[in-house]
């Protein structure tokens, strides 16, 4: 474990290798704790070169067993080597030379799961960002890219599957009790890409037909006996292949394509060139263990790390700064792709409480950086929502400004000219610039600053001119590093409603650039006026969420509930019933605080269930209409000063007012939505789960007793409906018997089913009050917990820091010593899992000052212990940082 301060990398620093790197050959010799790596790397130095200059590669914890030039020692006085680098001076100066290097590495006691590791008798790669430095000494940076021709050797009953990047060259014995494989890959790739298989797996195979007519073989490897929960993530990859076809004209470029299962992986899943290794949360599902939402995570999933294959893969980053190049792009088009296979609007409205939940408190707090950092201390730190979903809107921005057709045209032109390289953010927009001769740069400044914009709008109307006057502003705040911000290109997505619902089209604009119904915002203030307008108009703004700002726009009651009545845009729709009952909530916390009565107005819960009981509204949006703002999103409203309790008890009084209210309604819903027949996992058939379970959730803020959720719990025949009844019983009704007995049943019944026990887990973390701290260490004492596995603590201990603020933040602050406790534990062992964990305590300084000291003081605890990893201690230094 790196445990250093951490060196401070800048963009600005930024310069090519002094040696350029032709090609790799590596060979493996597995062994679960004496793995024999040999990589023969064969390099020239590039031209301007100081021809004195030293080749430098990377390490980590590396042991140098071996070292030969051209197939010849080198002398001890022409390199140093250290666990951390290697440097090898006095090479050839004009001609291309060979260097071999052996390393001896064990997988086995790899518990970072970074480089080459071994989890349930699987050997299994992870390399990006900075992982393959830990299997040779490597320049190991995404600008390096090469041809990899790969051997690996192993025992054969063991491993009797070898697998790698790239097309299989083929096998054979190799010596008593083992054989080998070998395999290459064609297509330069930098080394976070390498990836490495072996074990004993069940595969489950299909093929596809690309749009050339080439035959690509298609095989996903799983545990032996869950190949059948396979067969979804089979479908959703031959849709992804297909619609990318269709869509962007990408075709798969290798013969064969390949997905590896492990349960004991740190990320979502690798894009690794033509072998990805996915958590196998998001490859395994059948109906009986899998919730509508783990089916549709594993169809983004799927297509997120398939869509890598050109953007990320074939074009990839000049440097770890433009990680948004791959990743917002990518996350991008797997919006688009879940969009198009499912319902648009509410596939956006799940993304922007995503954005809001989670990047936009990133990018109030002490972590705020910009899309494309300009320095950074590690870089696992930096795999972030903002690099991820404000990327994915930037790219969405740039779509929304240039039209559907020029960002077509733009895309084409960004696989065209920069195929097979290692590529910038200014490279990618001048790609665009190009297509539409517009001028990007203002707009680029989403990618360097920091901070969400907050748009102030107002609006008047004047009958006598017929003129519609909007009025503007915007401001960026101040984030680390970054005081003082120009101001934005903004493309606001707008309508004029009239009182019946019709649009109205002005006869003409002044003061801004209207295309179509995008209006673009490019100064600190502007005043817009639109003419011809009949009669006062409703203005919707900011329409599908064309932008990620913070809006602030004053509009009636009256107004709102005309938006959620009659916008043809329904994400508009659904943001209205937000906007609606958001300040009900946020005066309801003031008033729990202070002991008052709390009450909800009346116009928003007719709204609400207005929307809930439209027959002509799909299921799915309903059942998002009914989903009010969570608890966390209600404390970053609240903008500071905040007492969990209070928030809690607020929101649960106006949801048992609404509850009240639409009695009759969630009646009927309930009943009215159950799906017959078998299960699917189709997108209508999910939305109906969805509000019949809404419905049941409503209904149980009205129950005294939890037979009507013990009854559901009873009849459910999928896991949907299985775990929205459990988690109503243990939310609602956690000290029953009934709550007690349908936990035991769901251990008993799901005890060998890893996932579903990841289900069970983190019901019960997420139970509110301050009683949930001792819950969850009876938890962590259960055999069923095991710390060595990312997903089972994510499921525990990241359940209840992220999603249980009353009992993490307990007013005595025994949680924050409780986590401060963990995040020392886990680093000892896997960085990236304390790291990322260790972010929940992003926002502590919106906490009311009792626990906001006890949170300060656990996290002083952290920062000061003496043998912290580099990447917890560069958040937890970030996080305190004044």
């Amino acid at each position: 474990m790196r445990t250093d301060t951490g060196q401070i990398i800048s963009l600005a620093d930024y310069r090519p290798t002094d040696f350029v790197l032709e090609r790799v050959d590596l060979t493996f010799d597995l062994h679960p704790t004496e793995t024999k790596v040999e990589a023969r790397l064969i390099f020239h130095r590039r031209e301007g070169t100081d021809p004195k200059a030293a080749l430098v590669l990377d390490g980590d914890e590396l042991v140098l067993s071996g070292l030969l030039l051209d197939q010849n020692e080198i002398p001890a006085a022409q390199y140093d080597a250290t666990p951390d680098g290697l440097t090898v001076r006095d090479l050839p100066e004009s001609v291309p030379f060979e260097l071999t290097i052996t390393t001896i590495i064990n997988p086995e006691a790899n518990t970072q799961l970074m480089g080459l590791y071994r989890t349930g008798g699987i050997y299994c790669t992870q390399c990006e960002a900075e992982g393959f430095r830990r299997i040779t000494y490597f320049p190991d940076r995404p600008d390096v890219l090469a041809p990899y021709t790969v051997n690996i050797i192993a025992d054969k009953d063991s491993n009797p599957l070898l697998l790698s990047n790239g097309n299989f060259l083929g096998g054979a014995g190799y010596g008593e009790g083992k054989h080998f494989a070998a395999w290459f890959d064609p297509h330069p790739k930098p080394s976070y890409l390498f990836a490495l298989v072996a074990g004993d797996l069940g595969v489950v195979e299909d093929t596809f037909t690309t749009m050339s007519g080439r035959e690509v073989a298609l095989k996903i490897y799983v545990e032996h006996g869950k190949e059948p929960r396979a067969t979804y993530a089979m479908d959703a990859l031959k849709r992804s292949m297909k619609w990318d076809e269709e869509r962007f004209g990408r075709e798969y470029d290798l013969d064969i394509f390949m997905i590896v299962a492990v349960s004991d992986f740190n990320m979502g899943a690798m894009e690794n060139k033509g072998l990805n290794v996915f958590n196998d949360k998001y490859v395994l599902a059948d109906p009986e263990t899998a919730t509508d939402a783990d089916y549709a995570n594993i169809e983004a999933i799927i297509a997120h790390e398939y869509f890598h294959n050109w953007t990320g893969n074939r074009i990839t980053c000049r440097d770890w700064f433009q990680l948004c190049l791959k990743e917002g792009l990518t996350v991008y088009r797997d919006h688009e792709f879940s969009a198009d296979q499912r319902s648009r609007p509410v596939k956006r409205i799940a993304e922007v409480r995503h954005l809001k939940s989670e990047q936009f408190p990133e990018d109030s707090g002490p972590l705020a950086h910009p899309v494309r950092p300009t320095k950074y201390r590690e870089i696992n730190n930096f795999y972030t929502t903002t690099v991820y979903e404000k990327g994915s809107e930037v790219t969405r921005m740039i779509a929304t400004l240039l039209g559907r057709e020029l960002f077509k045209k733009g895309m084409d032109l960004y696989f065209d000219r920069h195929d097979g390289q290692a590529v910038t953010i200014e490279d990618f927009v001048k790609c665009f610039e190009d297509v539409s001769s517009r001028d990007l740069a203002q707009f680029s400044l989403w990618y360097h600053q920091a901070g969400t914009p907050l748009v102030t709008a107002s609006g008047n109307y004047d009958a006598d001119a017929k003129t519609f006057t909007l009025s503007l502003e915007q401001m960026v705040p101040a984030t680390p590093g970054q005081a003082n911000k120009a101001a934005m290109h903004i493309p606001l997505r707008m309508a004029l409603l009239a009182e019946d619902g019709s649009m109205i089209a002005p006869a003409s604009v002044s003061g801004a650039e209207l295309n179509d119904d995008v209006l673009h915002l490019t100064q600190k203030a502007q005043t817009v006026v639109f003419h011809g307008i009949p009669s006062r108009p409703v203005l919707s703004l900011n329409r599908s969420f064309s932008t990620p700002i913070n809006l602030q726009f004053n509009q009636s009651a009256r107004d709102l509930a005309l938006i959620a009545r009659y916008e043809a845009d329904h994400f508009a729709r659904w943001q209205a019933l937000i906007d609606l009952g958001l300040p009900n909530l946020l005066q309801a916390a003031r008033d729990a605080r202070q002991g008052s009565a709390i009450t909800c107005d009346p116009a928003f819960i007719d709204a609400l269930l207005a929307a809930a009981s439209d027959d002509r509204l799909e299921p799915a949006f309903r059942a998002q209409a009914l989903a009010l703002p969570s608890e966390a999103d209600i404390g970053r409203e609240l903008g500071g000063d905040n007492d969990p309790d209070a928030i809690h008890a607020a929101r649960q009084a106006i949801l048992k007012q609404i509850a009240e209210a639409g009695k009759d309604i969630f009646v009927a819903l309930y009943d009215g939505m159950r799906t017959e027949g078998l299960f699917s996992p189709d997108a209508a058939s999910a939305g109906r789960r969805a509000l019949r379970n809404a419905a049941l959730s409503y209904l149980s803020q009205l129950d005294e007793t939890p037979t009507r959720a013990k009854a559901a719990y009873d009849a459910a025949n999928n896991m949907t409906d299985l775990s929205a009844a459990l988690t109503i019983l243990a939310h609602r009704f956690p000290d029953t018997t009934e709550t007690a007995t349908a936990l035991q049943h769901f251990r008993d019944r799901f005890a060998d089913n890893a996932l579903v026990v990841d289900k069970w887990f983190a019901i019960q973390a997420g139970i509110p009050g301050p009683g949930a701290l001792d819950r969850i260490r009876q938890l962590m004492e259960t055999p069923l917990f095991k710390r060595s596995n990312p997903n089972r603590v994510r499921a525990v201990l990241g359940t209840f820091v992220f999603g249980n603020p009353t009992g993490f933040g307990r007013a005595d602050g025994a949680g924050y010593d409780f986590l401060a406790d963990e995040i020392l534990d886990i680093d000892q062992r896997n960085p990236q899992l304390a790291a990322r964990i260790l972010t929940s305590m992003r926002s502590w300084r919106l906490l009311e000052h009792v626990r906001a000291d006890h949170a300060r003081s656990a996290l002083v605890r952290i920062e000061r212990s003496g043998n912290l990893s580099t990447d917890v201690r560069d958040i937890v230094e970030r996080i305190l940082k004044e």
